[in-house]
């Protein structure tokens, strides 16, 4: 059989929020777009196997959390009863109805998907395994193949083995009696979570002294209290020296401060961060410039150093989320469009969607300790808001950080319920050079937990109403 060729003016490799965010992008202004995606569907990492099945079982612990404590409101329900089965048809239904409309959007915009795995054999040309077409030539690339999870020093994974991946994690074959979740990140604490409200005996082991490294003290207490009732076990400062995985269940070897204890558990769950996949496409031959860890250096355009080629996303460095990768995707496309486009987002927001959830945007406290920077920082705590109390949520908190002279917001920190919504406000505020003034003196909905936002402003300018505020009180400046 001959080799097939075929010619675009805009070839994107990966088809998960940075890919197909610049391959319709692109579309929508005019170019002739090609899209090259390994897998049988679009919608990478995020869709597929990350944030969004994770999110369908975190709101399904979440309801089995909030029927066991309606009680305390005088509120009684059965023991609920986990239909597996049922659980995983209706998380991969939202997958494949999400999935499938990536796919008639493309359709629509005219975009060709191309199933392989795509090489660049040269600047020009990108070599196409596993599929009929063999060869497709562009006049400019994108580069969103996204990342990879990591595993421990001489662990290997197996398919459908006990140790596991935050994959094999989604993929819920079944609810372990006793779960070892290797890390105090983001994503073992969600998966933790959505197990140990299911009915696993969760143990966390974290090689650091504390959980979420980077993110606020404040912020991160209410979920460490939390956890600390939730799991059977945190151990921090700990590290896995071995796993040694046979038929009936893994045996872990955890040394820690004091000393080194061996245990069983049904399974583990490894999740100790990402990488990037940039290794293996031909980049290396290019001349495209990467840093020590595989991230691809680009400019505030999204070109790498090959001016024709772009990168977007995990693999372009952290933050490693999607609507980072959407944001740079439309603006890699618009680059290539010939448009005035440029990467220069104020903010971006992180979220946590652990229950409480924490959710932070600009400058935190810790980085500002680190930098030496003074800001002031108004804090809001939630048992002051009649919201929170009708949610049982009066350990959550809004906080702001200010720059002293103007008033001007650098930084929000929010930890509890709907703190993944509430952020877009202080993202908005961030990107607008909002003071406290300007939020303050918005009007916000009574009772709502976004009022805390507002009274946050209120703290720094010492006219809070449902809080009171020394004067000279207004705020802590940071540093002392």
């Amino acid at each position: 059989m001959g080799e097939l060729s075929q010619e675009t003016q805009v070839a994107v490799i990966g088809g998960g929020p940075g890919g197909y965010a610049a391959a319709f992008r692109a579309a929508d202004l005019g170019l002739d777009v090609t899209l090259v995606e390994q897998e049988p569907r679009c919608g990478g990492t995020c869709l597929l196997r990350g944030c969004i099945p994770s999110k369908a079982l975190l709101q399904t612990s979440e309801i089995i959390w909030d029927a066991a404590e309606a009680a305390r409101r005088g509120v009684r329900f059965p023991t609920p009863e986990l239909d597996l089965a049922k659980l995983r048809s209706w998380k991969d239904g939202i997958i494949d109805t999400l999935a499938s409309g990536l796919d008639r959007l493309a359709k629509k915009r005219n975009v060709q998907i191309v199933r392989a795995r795509a090489v660049f054999e040269n600047a020009h040309t990108l070599r196409l395994e596993g599929s009929e077409l063999t060869h497709l030539t562009f006049r400019h690339a994108v580069v969103a193949v996204g990342s990879e999870p990591l595993s421990l020093p001489g662990v290997s994974l197996k398919p459908g083995g006990r140790i596991m991946d935050s994959t094999g994690a989604l993929a819920v074959h079944d609810i372990p009696a006793r779960l070892l979740v290797v890390g105090g990140g983001y994503i073992g604490l969600e998966l933790g979570c959505a197990y140990a409200v299911f009915g696993s005996r969760v143990t966390l082991v974290h090689r650091a002294e504390r959980i979420l490294g980077g993110v606020d003290d404040d912020l991160v207490r209410p979920l460490v209290k939390r956890i600390g009732g939730l799991f059977e076990s945190v151990r921090l400062e700990t590290d896995v020296e071995a796993l040694r995985e046979d038929a009936d269940g893994v045996t872990a070897v955890l040394r820690g401060p004091s000393e080194t204890l061996e245990e069983r558990f049904d399974r583990v769950l490894i999740a100790v961060g990402r990488a990037p996949r940039s290794r293996g496409l031909g980049l290396e031959a290019l001349g495209v410039a990467m840093d020590e860890a595989g991230f691809i250096r680009v400019d505030d355009r999204r070109r790498t150093s090959v001016p024709h080629i772009y990168a977007v996303g995990d693999v372009a460095g952290h933050p490693m989320l999607a609507h980072k990768a959407m944001r740079e995707g439309k603006v890699a496309a618009e680059a290539i469009a010939g448009m005035p486009s440029a990467y220069d987002v104020q903010a971006v927001p992180a979220v946590v969607y652990t229950d409480p959830q924490i959710a932070w945007a600009g400058l935190t406290e810790t980085e500002a300790r680190r930098k030496n920077l003074a800001v002031k920082i108004a804090r809001f705590p939630w048992g002051a808001s009649g919201r929170a109390l009708t949610m049982d949520a009066a350990d959550g908190l809004t906080k702001i950080l200010f720059d002293p002279e103007s008033g001007r917001i650098l930084g929000m920190g929010i930890v509890g319920r709907g703190a993944e919504t509430m952020i877009a406000e202080g993202v908005l505020a961030l990107e607008m050079g909002a003071s406290a003034e300007d939020v303050a003196l918005t009007v916000h909905a009574h009772p709502t937990l976004s009022e805390t936002e507002g009274e946050a402003a209120e703290v720094f300018l010492g006219s809070a109403t449902h809080l009171y505020v020394p004067q000279g009180a207004q705020g802590k400046t940071t540093p002392p």
